[in-house]
Formats: structure tokens, C-alpha cells, sequence
């Protein structure tokens, strides 16, 4: 996807627009800034996938998850290349494709040891910063994009819904791989551990609020796409539909 962009002396005040998602499991980030990145002609971040991919890499070498020194050791010398095409996105660690391996219920299951392992989130928060410094416009989301990761993104916004929604979301996503009372323990337990070290459950200031509980997908998109005021797309045109 190509993101090059001229920027003319009109427009020397420009900077590249950043569009922040937050939200719990199951609110529907993903889907959501996938599609307001390609209806914006932006990049797309999925930082949660990065937290999965470096699980992933423990699980792979038998790393103790509970060994928070060991696990930020083995993030620290791992190599993460990260495509931001929201039509392809795609991670790889240390050379292996993990896109598709990162969604399993192994990983589901243990990502939350990661997530809030201070030491890592810190290594990938640096990452995330410099891929949507690189990028000539990106629509990122995660748990603490908002207030930590790009707290001067030009639209800022937290994405909820119920829990009832939210579970029955991931499951339908999910399908017969893992069981409703499996799938209830990721979404409800991992939101309960990720709060103890990342924002997502209450608005900053300046920060939207979108709930999904009863929205269509693409009444979200609406939404947040309407946020965006048509300077911060720069020599774009309004493709905010």
C-alpha cells in the first residue's frame, strides 16, 4: 500500500494524521480501525498483536511465562517487522510469519503474562511509537494508545461495549475452537489483568467515547471516521464517507 504524500507550502503545518483506538476484548478494535485505515488511505497498527507474537516466541522456546527477566530478555534481542497494510496485515518475529499462529488459544490464553510485563511493555511501546512516527498517516489500536503509546494523535478514541457483547463476539470469532466458558475466561479475565498496567476502561480527557453494544460495524466506522476534521487529512481528499 503505498502511503506517499507531497506536502506543499500551504500545508507546511501538516502533520501526518494519527488516529488512536483503545478499548477492552471484544469491542471490536480490530475490525474497526482495519476499516477507518483503509477508508482514510491510512496504515493500520495493531499493537495487540505485537503483545501476541512475542507470547507466541516464549510459548516457541520454552520460555517461563512467570520469568518476567527472562521473557523482556528474549523480546530485547527479537527482531519484529510489522506490515501495516490494513488490506495485508501481517507480524513476523525473529523471521517466522506468526499472523495466523498468533491467533491460537494457546496464545489467547497466555498473553496476558505478557501484556503486563512491565519490562515489555516498555520495549514495545518504543516499537509502536516508531511505527507510526515512520508511517505518512496510521490508524493504531490497543489498550493504552490513547493516553501512553500516542496521547497527540490528532483523533483520539475508546471503543466499548457491554460484556455480553463483547464475549459473544470473540466466540463467533473464535468459532468451535474454544468454548463459551474458555472464551467468557480470556475476555473477562485478560481485561481485568491488562487494566493493572495499561488505561482502557474510562476516557482521557479528549478522548471519544464509541459504544458498539447495538452499533453495526460500519456505523462505527461512520463515527470515528466523523471525528477526523478534514485538515488533519492534508493533501488528501475528505475520504471520510
Amino acid at each position: 500500500m503505498s502511503q506517499g504524500l507531497t506536502v506543499g507550502a500551504a500545508n507546511r503545518g501538516w502533520r501526518p494524521l494519527v488516529v488512536a483506538i483503545d478499548g477492552p476484548s471484544g469491542s471490536g478494535k480490530s475490525s474497526t480501525a482495519r476499516a477507518v485505515a483503509r477508508r482514510l488511505g491510512l496504515a493500520f497498527l495493531d499493537t495487540g498483536a505485537m503483545y501476541r507474537a512475542v507470547t507466541w516466541l516464549a510459548l516457541h522456546e520454552d520460555v517461563d511465562l512467570s520469568d518476567s527477566v527472562a521473557v523482556a530478555r528474549l523480546l530485547a534481542s527479537a527482531r519484529l517487522d510489522v506490515v501495516t497494510d490494513p488490506d495485508e496485515p501481517t507480524i513476523a518475529i525473529n523471521g517466522h510469519d506468526v499472523t495466523a499462529a498468533i491467533r491460537d488459544p494457546d496464545v489467547s490464553a497466555a498473553v496476558s503474562s505478557v501484556a503486563t510485563n512491565l519490562e515489555v511493555r516498555a520495549d514495545l511501546i518504543a516499537r509502536q511509537r516508531a511505527v507510526i512516527a515512520a508511517a505518512d498517516g496510521i490508524v493504531a489500536e490497543g489498550r493504552d494508545i490513547t493516553t501512553v503509546v500516542a496521547p497527540d494523535a490528532q483523533v483520539r478514541v475508546l471503543l466499548v461495549a457491554d460484556p455480553a457483547a463483547r464475549v459473544a463476539r470473540r466466540h463467533a470469532e473464535l468459532g468451535e475452537r474454544v468454548d463459551a466458558e474458555a472464551v467468557t475466561d480470556q475476555v473477562i479475565r485478560r481485561d481485568r489483568d491488562d487494566s493493572s498496567v495499561a488505561e482502557f476502561e474510562s476516557a482521557a480527557p479528549g478522548v471519544h467515547v464509541v459504544d458498539s453494544t447495538s452499533l453495526s460495524l460500519e456505523k462505527v466506522i461512520e463515527t470515528i471516521c466523523a471525528f477526523v476534521p478534514i485538515r488533519a487529512l492534508g493533501d488528501r481528499r475528505d475520504r471520510r464517507g
